[in-house]
């Protein structure tokens, strides 16, 4: 099937992203419904979204894997991608802003910037994505669309703009003033929204309107010079000299123009749709992919160009198998045509393409530049991975995803699932780069790790319903690393004569700590041969093999430079496997005296609670070995700001309730890892042993 054809300045690939319970996927919803795509409104309380299809999505009334649809507004083609807010699914906002172009930040108008709030901004600025702001549930009690404004310029650097300004708020919310035509603009509740009704503005509010629509038109004059000046002159821009000035300011990421609304009560998406197609970039506006390797190789916006694509993201379906999401940033992409996987360096063919609404697919003979698209048929491709035109090859820049915090050990309940198991962790690894399974040789365990404890609780329920394959879980148990804290110098000889030829290798390696959250560095200063060329990658390849498990407690080890100084070797002993077992050894030699240390993830930690509580909410922090950074009001709660272990905070939610009398709510996000105190890392490290995870001394 051909797909309409919109031009290329008519495209807007944008999400929404936000907070948990922001209302990021209620106002999905309505843009579903008021484009036309939908012909009633799927509400989130009712489990009946469209964009949360997933059942566990439904039941927890969470979003948990972002989705993709697509729609028209106007002569304009939208593609939308609804991110999850929780910080355990992180990795699907991350994923998705890779591809996006723009984004609507949401935000709660009653509990304004919240900690996954400061989060998603901060993703969103790493891959530079112009944003506009939507102020959400204006109809709650509490509800204040200037704080949240405040709170965007304090808490995270922008520089919001208001294009709108609320008429009421809480119970009396009736609508918004439009700054651009100053005329009010009503909702029909008749149709549930979708007729917007444009009148004079209320004689109350005039006067702050004409206040606001000045610092908008101050903003929009200070993008452009000519326009500084018009403004300097006394004259009046035009509406369309304001728009465009608007639009090069959120385009350059200078301004954030901000809109409000209630989602939930039909007030305020159609002009956040208008702004979408306003002031928001097009394919065009987002410049061409550059090659990670060769920044002098690009790819330009146009079905002209040899195709060119990301796989954004990875999903298993039962009937197709796996679906690989793509964002085309050149040419065009073909049903049954030959790709190259540049990441991999492996040619593929695609067997089905189409456009995703959610979970039901439309079918396309073609996708084009700007184009997000779902395929079947790349066997090989992972997340990140560049999808190019064989004979124009090209590798655009991956996407980065953080290290998980927490694992569990998961087994089958029945022995005849050992199987099944592997299949469909390998599957679920494959969707998310976040999710990592091991095998723990020592006890003979399948370890998962992820983002968090409901993060793996989903991914336990997702093996049960989709898989099939029931299981056992462990206690969630700490992402632990091990580092050291002083220079020390190591050598190691690897000997062995057991009949026929032995083996030798020599190595001496000088380990020295290395920044916080800079990884791993080798370097090599060996002189005069004493190592051969040929075998230094062997030593690389054993140390890098000695950081997987450290000799404290087994932990990965992070942030140490090792260099290879020394050593020598056998001409006819000497081979690949005896330098990096050498290696190996030499580094956990150097570890143990290089004062290692015991590393744990530290949460930023906010604490909502009404004001008579604050002091127990404080208790339970400081027994946490929480530090408390702050506290500020918000719309009659304490906010608690702090920086707790991840160790001390299982349980937390259950404890918070009990202080609180059910009143207290609490989010966390990972912020870096610490030391661990002395006497709690001896307990770990003890227990570690005792489990069978370390041996207690270096080999």
């Amino acid at each position: 099937m051909a797909a309409k054809r919109f031009p290329l300045d008519h495209v807007r690939n944008f999400g929404i992203m936000a907070h948990i319970d922001g209302g990021k996927t209620t106002t999905s919803e309505r843009i579903l419904y008021y484009s036309g795509k939908n012909y009633k409104i799927g509400e989130v309380h009712d489990g009946a979204a469209t964009m949360d299809f997933m059942v566990q999505e439904q039941e927890r009334g969470i979003t948990i894997q972002s989705a993709a649809t697509c729609v028209s507004w106007g002569d304009y083609r939208l593609s939308l991608i609804d991110t999850p807010g929780h910080v355990d699914f992180t990795a699907e906002v991350e994923r998705s802003l890779r591809v996006l172009d723009g984004a609507v930040a949401l935000y709660c108008a009653v509990g304004g910037v919240q900690p996954q709030s400061e989060q998603v901004w901060r993703q969103s600025e790493k891959y530079k994505v112009p944003k506009i702001a939507f102020v959400n549930k204006m109809d709650r009690v509490g509800a204040n669309f200037y704080n949240v404004m405040d709170q965007m310029k304090t808490q995270l650097g922008a520089n919001p703009v208001p294009m709108v300004i609320p008429i009421g708020a809480a119970e009396t919310f009736d609508g918004v003033i439009d700054l651009i035509k100053m005329k009010a603009l009503y909702f029909d509740m008749k149709n549930l929204g979708k007729t917007v009704i444009e009148k004079d503005i209320p004689a109350e509010y005039v006067e702050k309107a004409q206040e606001y629509r000045q610092r908008m038109i101050e903003s929009a004059a200070e993008q452009d010079d000519a326009l500084m000046e018009k403004f300097f002159a006394g004259e009046e821009l035009t509406v369309d000299e304001i728009k465009k000035a608007i639009r090069k300011g959120c385009i350059a990421r200078t301004i954030t123009p901000a809109f409000c609304g209630s989602a939930f009560k039909d007030k305020g998406v159609q002009p956040l749709l208008d702004a979408v197609c306003d002031y928001l970039p097009s394919p065009l506006d987002a410049g061409p992919a550059v090659s990670a390797d060769d920044p002098t190789q690009k790819r330009e916006v146009s079905d002209d160009e040899p195709f060119c694509g990301l796989a954004f993201k990875i999903m298993s379906d039962k009937a197709m198998g796996k679906i690989t999401f793509v964002r085309v940033y050149s040419g065009k992409l073909r049903l049954g045509g030959e790709l190259l996987d540049s990441t991999i360096n492996q040619e593929q063919r695609i067997s089905r393409l189409f456009r995703m609404h959610a979970n039901k697919q439309e079918a396309l003979d073609e996708a084009q530049t700007g184009d997000i698209v779902a395929c079947v048929g790349l066997t090989q491709t992972r997340t990140g991975d560049t999808l190019c035109d064989p004979e124009h090859p090209i590798t655009l820049e991956s996407i980065d995803f953080p290290a998980p915090v927490i694992s569990v050990a998961v087994k089958p309940q029945s022995r005849q699932d050992n199987e099944k198991l592997g299949v469909a962790l390998h599957a679920l690894a494959m969707e998310d780069p976040t999710f990592v399974v091991t095998f723990d040789q020592e006890t003979s365990e399948t370890i998962i790790a992820g983002m968090g404890e409901l993060y793996l609780e989903v991914i336990v329920d997702r093996l049960k319903r989709e898989f099939n394959v029931a299981c056992d879980v462990g206690a969630p148990q700490v992402a632990y690393r091990e580092t050291i804290t002083m220079p020390v110098e190591s050598e190691y000889k690897h000997v062995k004569q057991s009949g026929g030829r032995g083996q030798y290798a020599h190595v001496c390696l000088k380990l020295e700590p290395q920044e916080p959250g800079k990884g791993f560095e080798f370097v090599n200063e060996v002189k005069g041969g004493v190592i051969p060329t040929e075998y230094i990658p062997a030593v690389e390849k054993g140390v890098k093999k000695a950081l997987e498990a450290g000799p404290l407690g087994g932990f990965p080890v992070v942030d140490v430079k090792a260099t290879v100084y020394f050593g020598s070797y056998h001409e006819v002993d000497s081979n690949e496997f005896a330098f990096i077992e050498c290696a190996r050894q030499c580094f956990k030699q150097g570890f143990l005296k290089a004062k290692p240390q015991l590393l744990e993830p530290m949460m930023d930690v906010e604490v909502a609670v009404p004001d008579q509580y604050m002091g127990a909410a404080n208790g339970s922090i400081n027994q946490r070995r929480g530090r408390v950074e702050g506290m500020e009001d918000r719309a009659g709660l304490k906010l608690i700001k702090a920086t707790v272990p991840l160790g001390e905070m299982f349980g937390y939610s259950n404890a918070i309730r009990t202080v609180t009398q059910g009143r207290g709510t609490f989010t966390m996000i990972f912020k870096q890892y610490e030391a661990v105190p002395k006497s709690i890392a001896e307990e770990v490290i003890a227990k570690r042993i005792k489990e069978g995870k370390v041996r207690a001394t270096a080999e």
